[in-house]
């Protein structure tokens, strides 16, 4: 790439670094995963970078690639991680902590059970605030597949969130 190319580049990187690190945080429900999943991406992305006519695009670019990144990483064995109802420390709970924290957590929980597939386009259509159309075009899919991944998606995070609510209150 010429200079020019790597200046635009970097401008794009430094205005959506931390918009494309909390999608990816959506995605995978864990930080370190997140900035792999991002790395992944913005590194595609420069890749291509040269080849990009419509910079308009860049978006749904560098959104289709980290979905497919956290698909794909959520497929490789040594990914499969096992939930313990044990910490290895206790928490520390401080005095005060707001309800919505508590929610805002239990709902990223209940989010990291949905299937990798159902969460893409969940994060994709309520914490992007893509529609129907950019959805099924940012994931590469058909507008049906995205309607009905919401729907089972929103029925298993349903089923979820109310399985915790019974165990815990």
């Amino acid at each position: 790439m010429d200079q020019r190319d790597e200046q635009e580049f970097a401008e794009y990187f430094a205005a959506r670094q931390d918009a494309v690190r909390r999608t990816a945080y959506m995605l995978c429900g864990d930080w370190h995963r997140a900035d792999d999943l991002a790395q992944t991406a913005f590194v595609a992305l420069h890749r291509r970078w040269k080849k990009i006519r419509d910079r308009g695009a860049t978006d749904a670019y560098v959104r289709k690639t980290l979905v497919r990144a956290s698909i794909d990483e959520s497929r490789r064995p040594w990914r499969r991680e096992r939930q313990t109802d044990e910490l290895p420390e206790p928490a520390q709970d401080g005095p005060g902590l707001a309800e919505r924290v508590a929610t805002r957590e239990d709902l990223l929980a209940a989010l990291r059970e949905v299937p990798p597939k159902q969460r893409a386009v969940l994060v994709m259509r309520f914490f992007e605030g893509l529609d129907v159309s950019a959805a099924a075009k940012a994931l590469g899919c058909s507008e049906g597949n995205v309607k009905s991944q919401t729907a089972r998606g929103l029925a298993n995070l349903k089923q979820v969130l109310e399985r915790e609510v019974e165990t815990n209150g």
